[in-house]
């Protein structure tokens, strides 16, 4: 009978654990090769800078870089608070019924429901029912309800990751419980929040579906002015280029990819250096 080595098959387990992961990432890796190697020729300060040309042919992408980071600020501005003060409510306050436990499912289900739902919603509600109009206000408000639940979910996972004997400390010495919760909890749930506030943002840079019933504009040769102007964004630019326009030049239907590509890594990576600097510097 063969004899059962440990060693052996822990080796075996991480060859097969290595192998899975780098079959997971090279189609990434390839896929951000081929978009850095057709689309760098392009980038260049008035590619950023300039107003699009020559029905979007030539010139530069600045309309929908300002128009994504306008949609983007305004939604996490919008989304963020909210969703950390029903976080801190149903965590911190409401009590365990069948009501509560109904709005944790809802809201756990919510957050799975494809974003062009989200955007039929928010056409059917902002932009018909509210006249409100495809307007950089209908797309803010279409996706806030989209992230809120994912905000909530993160949020109450962040404030229960923080150990209950914080809790039980504090009120052992009189204070109470607001006084707790914002002195004592939320600090501490922090790195959790801000986290996946920064990947709320790098989903809502990447969304066309959302924005293309209540927010984008086809062609947009000016900046807004306001916040019921139509408004270019990248992902719905990347989309009318590569597939509206003919003719249109290779290296820039890549350039503008590449420039998505980079703010939404360049996101995830601040989330990534936010999580690990406030991990250091936890005191449990």
């Amino acid at each position: 009978m063969m004899k059962f080595n440990p060693k052996l098959s822990q080796k075996l387990s991480y060859l097969v654990l290595f192998l899975a992961s780098t079959l997971a990432i090279m189609p990434v890796i390839v896929i951000i090769f081929i978009i850095v190697k057709n689309g760098m020729s392009v980038i260049s300060w008035e590619f950023l800078v300039s107003m699009p040309k020559n029905g979007m042919r030539e010139g530069g992408i600045l309309p929908a870089i300002i128009g994504t980071f306008v949609i983007v600020m305004c939604t996490i501005m919008l989304t963020l608070p909210t969703g950390v003060c029903a976080a801190v409510y149903l965590n911190e306050y409401a009590r365990d019924n069948t009501l509560t436990r109904a709005i944790k499912l809802g809201i756990v289900n919510l957050a799975g429901v494809p974003s062009v739902v989200y955007g039929l919603f928010g056409f059917g509600i902002f932009v018909m029912f509210l006249k409100l109009g495809v307007s950089i206000i209908s797309g803010v408000l279409t996706l806030s309800i989209m992230e809120l639940p994912v905000i909530v979910t993160t949020s109450r996972n962040a404030l229960n990751s923080v150990p209950y004997s914080f809790r039980e400390a504090s009120w052992a010495l009189g204070v109470g419980r607001w006084q707790t919760i914002r002195h004592i909890v939320l600090p501490n749930a922090l790195p959790g929040i801000m986290t996946g506030a920064v990947l709320s943002i790098a989903r809502i840079s990447g969304e066309t579906a959302p924005i293309l019933f209540t927010a984008a504009a086809f062609y947009a040769p000016h900046l807004p002015h306001s916040i019921f102007d139509q408004v270019m964004t990248l992902p719905y630019h990347l989309y009318i280029i590569s597939t509206q326009i003919p003719n249109m030049p290779n290296n820039i239907i890549f350039g503008t990819a590449l420039v998505l590509l980079f703010m939404i890594l360049t996101i995830s990576f601040v989330a990534i250096f936010v999580r690990v600097y406030f991990r250091k510097h936890e005191k449990w």
